[in-house]
């Protein structure tokens, strides 16, 4: 569970409760060094789980690269919308110059 997005997590643990497999977890306490994880009660039913969870992976993936590739460039950000790219241009500048005019005075 470390480092896993918290939405992918809340996906697993509802499919793991919809499909009846007890698990408990563990987080990695307060100083992070324990295993973040989520764990089966009953050997048994590993099985079943790694195939619901390989599912899963397999769609999140799909729909990952499907919005990946969705994602717009910069140049088609301009062509829609000219003015606002420029205006947030502008105001990236000024936070810039601003920043470095004290950082260079001394």
């Amino acid at each position: 569970m470390r480092h896993v997005p918290q939405d992918e997590a809340e996906d697993i643990r509802r499919i793991l409760d919809d499909n009846e497999i007890d698990f408990f977890e563990t987080f990695s306490g307060n100083w992070g060094i324990s295993v973040p994880a989520i764990w089966l009660k009953h050997d048994d039913q590993f099985e079943a789980a790694r195939i619901l969870i390989d599912d899963y992976q397999e769609e999140r993936i799909c729909r990952m690269r499907k919005n990946f590739h969705e994602t717009k460039t910069m140049f088609q950000v301009f062509r829609e919308s000219p003015s606002r790219f420029l205006i947030y241009l502008l105001a990236i500048a000024i936070v810039l110059f601003i920043s470095f005019r004290f950082f260079f005075s001394f």
